[in-house]
């Protein structure tokens, strides 16, 4: 979406979390959160993966190597696949023209495909207005599937942390270009208050630099970082994004790879980057058998 868009939704957003407060003020919230199940433990979830691999990976000077020799399924399967549940998107509209129903919309049976293709974990969409997500559709996977599931959303409000474990999420996506420092630096607190993990995404070099002295904080283990490789102005995917910004976080088995990513090579390429997390969405969703695609993406 171009950056336009994108302050149209924060905009709106703002606006929609103001009237949700006033119908559920902010203490009853925090009951209900108190009362929800447990979280999962997302940030395991996606990083043990990458964790197993660090112990057995070769020598920098022979990775490369090394790696390409193995046959392509032993090379990917050892990803951590955020897996995402997405029915549209204000930049490609209808990813399938049967997901404008909504009633016969069922987000359970790709979270089943998704867990059976081997995702490490699942991302939903909950923007109704832009994304025709839902906030019900967190329990109704959880309900069902047994991997954590991230609430991808526009979170500008502490309010929403709270919705969110109010609703099962057991991890939110935090977009750092979109929101003033100090209330970036709240919303990981909170996070980590609620035992949640958060996806912290950046776009942009400049908003990495400023995200960097936070990572970590306040407790490692709750945090990921997203750089998502979609270009705000053009619209436009590509896998070197990230690639050109890995060097600049320390830590690379919290980094996430999003957008972009349709094939296996694609995978192998960051892999050789010692990138080992991705989140894929669009090209799962367009699909007609999303777990399909999936396994497909992986061998």
């Amino acid at each position: 979406m171009a950056k336009d868009i994108l302050a149209q939704i924060i905009e709106r957003k703002k606006s929609e979390v103001a009237a949700l407060k006033e119908r559920t003020p902010l203490d009853e919230m925090k009951v209900r959160a108190r009362e929800s199940d447990p979280p999962r433990n997302f940030f395991r979830a996606v990083t043990e993966h990458a964790g197993k691999r660090r112990k057995t990976k070769p020598p920098k000077a022979h990775r490369k190597s090394a790696e390409s020799s193995l046959p392509s399924l032993s090379r990917n399967a050892d990803m951590s696949i955020i897996a995402e549940i997405k029915r549209k998107s204000p930049s490609a509209g209808w990813l399938r023209d049967e997901y404008r129903d909504r009633n016969s919309f069922d987000p359970t049976i790709i979270a089943k495909a998704y867990h059976q293709a081997g995702a490490a974990a699942i991302s939903c969409l909950t923007d109704e207005h832009y994304f025709a997500g839902n906030l019900d559709y967190i329990r109704t996977i959880r309900n069902r599937v047994s991997l954590p599931v991230l609430r991808k959303d526009f979170i500008v409000d502490p309010w929403q942390m709270y919705e969110s474990r109010a609703a099962g999420a057991d991890a939110v996506l935090v977009i750092a270009d979109v929101l003033p420092e100090g209330l970036f630096v709240d919303l990981l607190i909170l996070a980590t208050e609620l035992k949640m993990t958060t996806l912290v995404e950046v776009h942009e070099m400049d908003t990495l630099l400023k995200v960097r002295p936070h990572i970590g904080f306040p407790h490692p283990g709750y945090m990921l970082l997203g750089i998502n490789n979609r270009n705000l102005k053009t619209m436009t995917t590509d896998l070197s994004h990230t690639l050109r910004l890995v060097d600049l976080v320390e830590d690379h088995s919290i980094l996430v790879s999003e957008s972009g990513i349709r094939t296996p090579d694609d995978l192998t390429k960051l892999r050789e980057h010692d990138v080992s997390a991705v989140l894929v969405g669009e090209h799962l969703m367009r699909h007609k058998d999303p777990g399909v695609a999936l396994s497909q993406l992986i061998a």
